[in-house]
């Protein structure tokens, strides 16, 4: 959708990647890094200055007290650290539960890991959590539970209830849980509960996140894991021949960062994310959309609305909106094991700045006008 856009000149709110940079203080360390020295390989398992301040940063937003050495891992985004998690942590023919719409690496990871794949649907428009529904799914070879709060692409953000019933199947089975947190920071108006925090998850997740959501820096590829320490383990085992060691200037001057940052920051970050929303769940609402509002993450799921119709599906609409309105939203059908899960919705990222935005709202709104005769 990315290439259609850029050939239709589109506005993209497919891809979710920023049109804007982060902080420039990152900038300005990674400047600093490089003209100091720091470039060559770093410790395969994560450079010592970035563990402990990760291993810091947890200890405020966690409660937990971590060995930077044992209990944290580094990689080149979380997307690596995913794949390796599954590698490092399966055999073949082991199980792995995924909910869906599911991150599209989720089965790709499984399936290199000679791993099979078990889908939990996540049903809209409230998208919960049925831990009756996972139960159901596991078997003798079912090993891991892959989870990602906040979710992408519903925004869901999972609750205390929620978790401690999947707790309780995990604990009961004896089950790993992954949980990708790599939007930890963007929620809006309900309280993020990290797994780990779960005195029955402590033991048995391995919490995933990255610096390019929180810091709009998607380029930047870093991500980091934390847990027990076999698990980190048994990721690290796999990145040290995917590729060894992440880039080190990046990790240096995201220590330098996460080290002196004001925590004014990340207020400000929800505070903007949760005016885009806003905005855009507005705008798809006056296009003639049915926009399911997202608690986290910084994507729109968006019914058809009063453009469904005979033969009208995701794939078919996301192609129309390109070429006829100039804006380009991803189908999330591919996000689903049964695609007709998907078929009715658009996903829309709001990580755009506000004039970008405002552009697509026009468009949206002049394209929907033109769809109904002139009375959007």
């Amino acid at each position: 959708m990315t290439q259609r856009a850029q050939a239709a000149a589109a506005i993209n709110l497919a891809q979710g990647f920023p049109d804007f940079d982060g902080p420039a203080a990152l900038v300005d360390a990674l400047e600093r890094a490089a003209r100091g020295g720091e470039n060559q390989y770093a410790r395969s398992q994560g450079h010592p200055r970035l563990v402990r301040a990760l291993a810091a940063r947890y200890a405020k937003t966690h409660g937990l007290t971590l060995d930077p050495m044992t209990h944290i891992g580094v990689f080149s985004g979380c997307t690596e650290a995913i794949f390796c998690a599954l590698v490092g942590l399966l055999e073949p023919g082991d199980e792995v539960i995924l909910f869906e719409p599911f991150y599209d690496s989720y089965p790709v990871g499984v399936a290199c890991a000679g791993a099979v794949a078990k889908f939990c649907t996540l049903r809209a428009p409230d998208f919960r959590l049925d831990a009756a529904e996972v139960e159901r799914l596991v078997t003798p070879r079912t090993r891991v539970v892959l989870l990602n709060t906040p979710h992408n692409p519903t925004g869901r953000v999972f609750s205390r209830t929620e978790l401690e019933a999947l707790a309780e199947v995990c604990e009961r089975h004896d089950l790993w849980l992954i949980s990708d947190e790599v939007y930890e920071h963007l929620t809006y108006g309900v309280d993020f509960v990290p797994p780990a925090t779960l005195p029955a998850l402590r033991d048995r997740t391995l919490t995933l996140s990255s610096a390019g959501k929180t810091f709009s820096m998607t380029g930047w590829k870093v991500g980091w894991s934390m847990g027990p320490a076999p698990m980190v383990a048994a990721a690290q085992a796999a990145h040290q021949y995917v590729t060894f060691a992440t880039h080190t200037p990046t990790q240096v001057a995201l220590a330098e960062v996460l080290e002196t940052l004001d925590e004014g920051f990340y207020d400000t970050l929800r505070e903007t994310y949760r005016a885009r929303r806003d905005f855009v769940v507005d705008a798809l609402a006056q296009a003639g959309f049915e926009p399911l509002c997202p608690e986290g993450a910084y994507f729109v799921l968006a019914r058809f609305g009063r453009h469904a119709g005979a033969g009208v599906d995701d794939r078919a609409l996301a192609l129309r909106l390109v070429s006829e309105a100039g804006v380009a939203a991803i189908p999330p059908s591919p996000f689903y094991s049964a695609s007709a899960d998907g078929r009715g919705m658009l996903r829309f990222a709001f990580c755009k700045r506000s004039e970008t935005l405002t552009a697509a709202a026009e468009r949206l709104h002049r394209w929907s006008a033109a769809q109904s005769g002139g009375h959007a």
